[in-house]
């Protein structure tokens, strides 16, 4: 286990990225080819900056990187990475101007977890109303046939969640990157073709649910 660990680990040092993290989203971007040049990325619960960093890469100059969390990332950016502080939830004035600025986007990317605690289904049950946070916020944001990329941990309320992203997306996957640890409950909803609801164009975007303390894990 800590070989496996302290490849990633490694390998992130190596190449100046952040955290380790940042190879989950290198293997869905393989299978999936969505940050593509030009293209403009909000990044929810983004610190310490690594999924930011190669969202950069891939969007290159002509694209661009909204990243926000609750914590500062300590990270050096690329010039399209705007990096903000705050609340994507409870956004203030300076977050919902950035959202004009540079939405709406063609990709929101979600690497949240919640602070977990040891306990099986509390950890389960935070983690999916963060991902019920950022779907919230990613129908209310995407352009039309955008793509949305979010971490949950397996549970009861897996099945439902995909139900639900069907409602919005033509194509719905799962992943399980092999950067993440063996041991580890997390996997990826690839979500791709955003559009309303069939029949009801004007629903509104499901109602957040309270994230509680929610920092960014990659």
């Amino acid at each position: 286990m800590k070989t496996y660990r302290d490849h990633y680990f490694n390998k992130a040092k190596q190449e100046n990225y952040p955290a380790r993290s940042v190879y989950k989203l290198k293997e869905i971007e393989k299978q999936s080819r969505l940050l593509v040049s030009g293209a403009a990325v909000l990044d929810l619960g983004a610190c310490p900056g690594s999924w930011s960093m190669y969202a950069s890469e891939r969007v290159g100059p002509a694209g661009r990187v909204l990243a926000i969390d609750l914590k500062p990332a300590g990270t050096a950016f690329a010039a399209n990475v705007t990096y903000m502080l705050g609340d994507m939830l409870e956004p203030g004035p300076d977050i919902l101007e950035a959202f004009a600025k540079f939405g709406p986007f063609d990709v929101v990317l979600s690497d949240m977890a919640p602070n977990t605690i040891g306990h099986k289904f509390t950890d389960q049950a935070r983690s999916f109303e963060l991902c019920e946070a950022a779907l919230s916020v990613a129908v209310a944001r995407l352009k039309p046939g955008g793509s949305f990329v979010v971490k949950i941990f397996q549970g009861p309320d897996f099945q439902a969640y995909q139900k639900g992203l069907r409602l919005y997306f033509t194509k719905v996957r799962v992943a399980k990157p092999k950067s993440s640890r063996p041991e580890s409950k997390e996997i990826f909803f690839v979500a791709t073709g955003f559009h309303a609801p069939v029949g009801q164009p004007d629903d509104p975007a499901p109602s957040p649910l309270p994230p509680g303390d929610a920092p960014g894990t990659d």
